[in-house]
């Protein structure tokens, strides 16, 4: 059973203005998830509602590592493809739904399996470190994969001379100015902190001049060279959280400064830019995620075939 006989159905919220009821909305996802064994995540662009109800909030790769970990039959997990790919990989016992199939990454999308194979053609043997924000496929052609937290880690702790970095090229020229080795970059980026520009950024310092200025790896070099400090998402928040300072000014997408809020509600936040908005973060409603725990729609499941060396992959940095 997976309703509860006290809450209206989908169909009876719609045909009486279900959009005017997001709070028996909210108990109706919170009772499905119970039925069904099924556990909620919410990626820290997500919007403010989806991370409210969700039983886990954080980056993509931690959020599918703590979800493995539990004993939920499905992973209902709300941000973009290849993080439902990415639970999947590390789950293949527990179904995993994307609430909205068109939900992608523009960034993951710059890069196949088939054009990593023609790069390392021309380029010969090397290690190959991927972001974790790439397809499945690219994955399991990699030596190991990176978040924007460990790459450093990841890119020193291999013995080879040269490597490749795909597939962001920002992400990739951060690490190869923190490294020794030969990095080779793949000319992929997320477009959302690629447009973050230097005037953007001393805007904000000159109307926020104490303000502590956090930048995400994936932004320019000219924008990180002006950080304080260059953190990953959940990077942030701990970093915020644990900081003596009052006000920080945030170079990631803007639907961080919710959980930021919500982490440091004593604190301020401001904006590197408010253009930083991702929509593919943005496209799954409440009205999704019921209709999907409903249906079992939306099912990610990565084939063995590519789910076996993706994992390797993975495995051999999460053992770093």
């Amino acid at each position: 059973m997976t309703t509860s006989l006290h809450l209206p159905s989908l169909r009876a919220l719609k045909w009486f203005g279900w959009k005017d009821n997001r709070r028996i909305m909210k108990k109706i996802i919170k009772n499905l998830l119970k039925g069904k064994r099924a556990i909620l995540l919410a990626h820290n662009y997500q919007p403010p509602e989806i991370q409210d109800m969700a039983d886990l909030c954080g980056d993509s790769l931690e959020l599918s590592i703590k979800a493995s970990r539990t004993d939920a039959d499905i992973i209902v997990f709300c941000g973009v493809h290849f993080m439902a790919e990415t639970a999947s990989i590390l789950s293949p016992d527990k179904t995993v739904l994307l609430p909205r199939m068109s939900a992608g990454c523009p960034m993951a999308d710059m890069i196949t399996a088939e054009s990593l194979s023609e790069k390392l053609a021309e380029l010969g043997n090397m290690p190959v470190v991927t972001y974790i924000n790439s397809p499945a496929s690219v994955k399991a052609l990699s030596t190991v994969c990176c978040t924007s937290a460990n790459v450093l880690n990841v890119v020193n702790s291999l013995d080879a001379p040269e490597i490749l970095i795909t597939p962001d090229r920002n992400l990739a020229r951060y690490a190869a100015s923190q490294t020794a080795k030969t990095v080779h970059v793949w000319d992929g980026c997320c477009p959302i902190h690629d447009r973050l520009a230097l005037p953007d950024l001393m805007a904000a310092k000159q109307f926020h001049p104490e303000a502590v200025v956090m930048i995400h790896p994936e932004c320019r070099k000219e924008v990180l060279d002006m950080a304080d400090v260059i953190l990953s998402t959940s990077g942030m928040i701990s970093y915020a959280r644990s900081s003596i300072h009052q006000s920080f000014i945030v170079g990631t997408e803007t639907g961080i400064m919710y959980a930021l809020q919500t982490a440091c509600p004593d604190k301020q936040f401001y904006p590197a830019s408010v253009n930083m908005v991702c929509r593919d973060m943005k496209k799954i409603s409440l009205e999704d995620i019921i209709v999907s725990l409903e249906t079992l729609g939306g099912q990610v499941k990565v084939p063995e075939t590519i789910r076996i060396p993706a994992l390797q992959a993975v495995q051999r940095m999460i053992e770093l």
